[in-house]
């Protein structure tokens, strides 16, 4: 009497196993690299041998004819009975996972080494009450500030100090990399600080005197005025030659609309400005003269869109050097597949000769 439900059987406890390697290769893909992927093609040797031995064990099994079966179909099985396909089963997912584990797969960790080596820069700002014009909005001043804080973030790698200057100059930050407190500073300078006026070789000498230590790759003054140079003891070419002299190189900006802008003429007795219409007057061959003798360039800003071109341009001419070393090592993860693999296959030779082993 042959059971004709034993190739049932088999055939679902083949396609299980298969289901499982193949559950374990999907995860193995999404982990892992395969460093032999090509082997994986010997995973198709898993159904021609579920197909053989299915084959072989319903053709090599004893039949019997009998007038009527139904006695026997009432008799009790043994529970070995559902599981006597497990062993096979079982020897095929650690074939498969044993499989698995000759294609090597590997796992990437992957790591930078980054190198910067920043600049050097000092801002010198007029902060005369030339400054405080309406071309601008609100202000020239106000303006120059909002563009030179987005200049400031783009720079992250650089230390930036700040020289402020009316008819004298002084440092309002001296270089540092804590851009946040230079921008607190920033935001602090106003007009009327100082000695009215506007001492353009004053602010450029303060300016270099505080690179004048510095041992970055690239030191840069970038000068900002909207005026001409009517006071203090150096004259803007002088402090230009002493620039070129260290290597500093200094990017000038007139800052001004052309013809006439509504700007303070007198100051009241409570401290508001008195503003009338007044030309524009920017001395814009002294600042082209000063850029030439230290490599830099002069540029002129008429409106706060422009002065954004020319802080993203000085931005562009001064990169900083970022070196990047990418590092990256492999692991071998083979080995947890092949441990199941052969734990299934020693599990598969213990059911088989002892737990399930059937009698001939």
């Amino acid at each position: 009497m042959r059971r004709p439900g034993d190739l049932n059987s088999g055939l679902a406890w083949s396609l299980l196993a298969m289901g499982g390697t193949a559950v374990a290769v999907y995860t193995m893909l999404q982990r892992f690299e395969p460093a032999r992927p090509e082997l994986r093609w010997l995973l198709l040797l898993l159904p021609v041998i579920a197909a053989v031995h299915l084959w072989r064990r319903n053709a090599q099994r004893a039949s019997l004819t009998l007038s009527t079966a139904h006695a026997f179909r009432a008799l009790p099985t043994g529970w070995t009975v559902p599981l006597r396909h497990l062993p096979f089963a079982a020897s095929l997912l650690g074939l498969g996972l044993l499989l698995t584990a000759l294609t090597r797969p590997q796992s990437s960790d992957a790591w930078q080494d980054v190198e910067t080596e920043g600049i050097d820069i000092v801002m010198a700002v007029d902060i005369s009450a030339s400054m405080l014009a309406r071309d601008l909005k609100p202000d020239r001043l106000e303006a120059a500030k909002r563009v030179a804080a987005d200049f400031i973030d783009a720079r992250p790698n650089d230390r930036i100090g700040l020289v402020v200057y009316e008819g004298e100059a002084f440092t309002q930050c001296p270089l540092t990399s804590d851009h946040d407190v230079l921008k607190d500073l920033f935001k602090q300078a106003r007009s009327g600080l100082i000695d009215g006026g506007t001492a353009v070789g004053m602010g450029l000498a303060t300016a270099v005197n505080r690179l004048r230590e510095s041992d970055a790759r690239s030191r840069v003054v970038i000068l900002l005025t909207d005026g001409v140079n009517n006071a203090g003891t150096v004259q803007p070419e002088d402090a230009a030659q002493i620039a070129a002299e260290l290597g500093v190189r200094v990017y000038t900006i007139g800052v001004g609309t052309r013809g006439k802008a509504l700007s303070p003429v007198a100051i009241y007795p409570n401290g508001q400005y008195k503003y009338d219409l007044v030309d524009v007057e920017i001395d814009e061959r002294m600042l082209e003269r000063v850029a030439t003798l230290t490599g830099g360039r002069y540029f002129r800003a008429t409106d706060e869109k422009s002065l954004a071109r020319i802080y993203s341009e000085i931005d562009t001419l001064e990169k900083t050097r970022i070196k990047v070393t990418e590092h990256n090592r492999r692991n071998e993860e083979y080995f947890p597949y092949a441990l199941a693999g052969a734990c299934l296959l020693l599990f598969a030779f213990i059911t088989d000769r002892h737990l399930l082993r059937t009698t001939p």
